[in-house]
């Protein structure tokens, strides 16, 4: 049986499995049993990069996910998580819950979560924000790489790199929606992949089948979307996976990858882009429904 290929995280020589193991689907589960299938099922079969958030599932998709790396999975796997606190408290407190959740003195990488207004950069940087309490964690041991993440503009991501820069800091990794439609609407592949790939940044996709809508679109398959997703220049592509069967379909296409070759790219590009050129399969750069912060205004503080 194939194996799964891995990819160097950025500069910091880690090695990731190309598909990584999204944590939002974790806790979906009634059983809390079943989801630790999930993730052992997909550590045995060679996913080494772990998703998660704070936020996610109100922290049972953290607890989850301990509960599933005791027994030796810890040491097996990249341990991702994310916080959405912008002041130092609030992202010192989640940072630290995120770790009894985890069951973990150290997370591997630790992200700011859902950059998607204009003034989250600033207040993530600003004196006494969050970053302020992440660099702690860091030098305490609790985290060992920073990155953050967002959904709605690559504007965004660039001015959260560019006050970076101001501030003489450089992100270990950044995650962003890459996936076909992306290429025709304020397209993060466009504008912030290329600066990710020249700053040595690692490049954390997400929403390869954008949120599992693109196939409703009835012109492209989520096989074809996963496979267009591994083949950009990007570290791992986080999916969702909230049954064995999705994971097994994830862990075949993830086995059996070659990468698009030009002329099968310029053809899926072309097929979709009337589809994607309006944001339409899209909804998280277009809609409010994904931006759980702005519902929950104190998770930044």
């Amino acid at each position: 049986m194939p194996e799964i290929q891995y990819r160097t995280l950025g500069q910091t020589g880690e090695q990731v499995s190309i598909i990584g193991l999204g944590g939002a689907h974790i806790g979906f589960q009634e059983d809390e049993n079943d989801s630790i299938q999930i993730i052992r099922t997909a550590i045995d079969n060679g996913i080494n990069f772990m998703d998660n958030s704070w936020d996610y599932n109100n922290g049972v998709s953290e607890i989850r996910m301990g509960k599933a790396l005791q027994d030796g999975y810890r040491y097996k796997v990249f341990l991702m998580t994310k916080i959405d606190g912008q002041v130092k408290e609030v992202a010192a407190k989640q940072i630290d819950e995120s770790l009894q959740r985890l069951k973990t003195n150290t997370i591997d990488l630790i992200q700011f979560h859902e950059v998607i207004r204009m003034s989250d950069p600033e207040r993530i940087f600003a004196p006494g924000g969050g970053m302020e309490a992440m660099l702690e964690a860091k030098k305490a041991g609790k985290v060992r790489y920073i990155g953050f993440t967002g959904h709605k503009s690559p504007d965004i991501h660039l001015k959260m790199l560019e006050i970076a820069s101001e501030n003489e800091f450089t992100f270990d990794a950044v995650q962003m929606p890459l996936n076909i439609m992306d290429t025709h609407y304020e397209s993060f592949g466009e504008k912030v992949l290329p600066i990710l790939l020249e700053k040595g940044i690692g490049v954390l996709g997400m929403k390869p089948i954008c949120a599992g809508i693109a196939p409703r679109s009835n012109i492209v398959t989520a096989e074809e979307c996963l496979r267009y997703a591994m083949s950009l220049p990007v570290s791992t592509v986080i999916t969702g996976c909230q049954s064995l069967q999705l994971l097994q379909q994830a862990l075949e296409i993830a086995r059996d990858f070659t990468p698009m070759n030009t002329k099968e790219r310029s053809e899926l590009v072309e097929r979709t882009k009337e589809a994607g050129e309006k944001g339409e399969y899209e909804p998280y750069k277009t809609g409010t429904a994904f931006d759980a912060t702005s519902r929950n205004p104190d998770w930044l503080g």
